[in-house]
This record gives C-alpha cells, structure tokens and sequence, in this order.
C-alpha cells in the first residue's frame, strides 16, 4: 500500500491529536492506493497460496455497527442464506488490502499478516457508521465537533467518494489490539473502501482515560481542550478548497 499526501487529512489528524480534561484523544486518517509495494507482493503470495483463488470469499464476523445489510431478491433464487454469506464475507484480495492497511498505518510497531478475517467486519450502513464516529468524537469535542465535522466529512468525501464505498471495520480480540492498553475507553478503525478508485481511507481512533494512564497525575499536565469552531483558523483555511458545495 501507498500512502497518499493529503494537506487535509494532514491538518485533521493534527486536530484530533488532542488532550482534553480526563481523556485523550488519538485520531489518524490516511489514504491509501491498493498498489502493491514493498512486502505487499510478500503478503499476497501468502495469502493466496497454491490451490487459493484471490477471488475465493473469507468469513467475516457479522457487522459491528447498525443492522445488517439487505440484499434485494432475484426472481426465481433463494437468497436467503446467500444474503448472509455475501455480508459476513468479503474476497481474499479485499483481505489482502485490509491487512496491508493496518501494516502500513501501525508500522513499525504492529504486523498484522496473520491477523484472522474474523476480526473484520463488513459494514452495511455508511450512515451508522458516521453517526458512530460523530457520537464517539462529539462526546469530547462538544458542541465544537458540529463544525468540525462538516470539514471531516467532507474532506473524506473529496478523497474516496463515499457513495461508491464499501465500508469495513476491524475488531481485533485485546492480544492483537493497537488500542487495547489499559485506559483505552473506546477505539475504531474504519476502511473506506472505493474498488473503482483503487483507494482506502483508513479513519482509526481512540479515547484514552487520563486518570487511568498516570493515576499519580491527574491534572498538572492536563492541557484544557477548549475548541472554537475549529480552534483552527490555521485548519480552517487548509480545509476550505477541500469542502464539497
């Protein structure tokens, strides 16, 4: 994978790089080619072995946020059990992405070759996935987030055209986990993912309780996270050409 320079993404990853009251909050949103590069080539060939077809479907686990997906019935099929296969499921390439995702946003630190595809999810409502994110932020950013926000989306938009996005989700067990530290109070990690693009943004984060961090120190060091709509006249003109009308 290929990470792709983005002033936007840049300037909203510094903005939720942030230390409020009692909770941290770290934030990151990349975008990605699915070129090969690199251990990509190494990888693939592991995950496609003889015998292997990059097209043959792995069991996902079943979505992580809002209902289940819908698949609208074709005369004369039974598409009840092919509904549910086709929404816990995803292709062996598709795998391969979400993998080489994580590698490239935690490296060097975190490999997750043999990470199962049962710590995936594919997401069927983009919709509930927003409102996820908007609530977990919105929690620590306050009112402050309803103007942050329209930039986030936005600049999410310009760069992988949510409509034609398939969306996934990574939902590792605590011994995996980049985010399962003790004082971790919730955590995500999203793939937007446009097949025609070529493209993921990958959008994790994560709230950490202070107190739970240094117990010992509870406030000297805090720094009060007081946000103007985006606290960020400097953001604000970064992010502006990047906003859809």
């Amino acid at each position: 994978m290929k990470l792709l320079e983005n002033a936007g993404f840049e300037s909203l990853t510094n903005t939720l790089s942030l230390q409020a009251t009692d909770i941290r909050i770290d934030g990151r949103i990349e975008s990605y080619s699915c070129k090969m590069a690199g251990n990509d080539k190494k990888l693939y060939k592991m995950l496609n072995q003889e015998g292997q077809n990059p097209n043959d479907l792995q069991v996902l686990s079943p979505p992580q946020t809002g209902q289940p997906c819908s698949i609208s019935p074709t005369h004369g099929m039974n598409y009840g059990s092919y509904e549910k296969e086709m929404a816990d499921a995803c292709s062996r390439k598709t795998l391969f992405h979400l993998k080489s995702t994580l590698n490239a946003s935690f490296q060097p630190d975190y490999d997750f070759s043999n990470a199962k595809s049962e710590e995936f999810s594919r997401e069927p409502s983009l919709q509930e996935v927003k409102n996820f994110i908007d609530s977990s932020l919105s929690g620590v950013l306050g009112e402050a987030y309803s103007q942050f926000k329209l930039h986030l989306w936005a600049a999410i938009e310009e760069e992988i055209q949510l409509s034609e996005c398939t969306v996934y989700s990574y939902n590792p067990d605590l011994s995996s986990d980049p985010y399962g530290e003790e004082g971790c109070l919730w955590s995500f990690n999203y793939f937007f993912y446009n097949k025609k693009m070529k493209r993921i943004v990958f959008f994790t984060c994560r709230g950490m309780c202070l107190s739970a961090l240094d117990p010992m120190n509870e406030s000297d060091d805090e720094l009060e996270f007081e946000m103007d709509p985006l606290d960020l006249s400097e953001n604000t003109e970064r992010l502006t050409p990047m906003m859809v009308v």
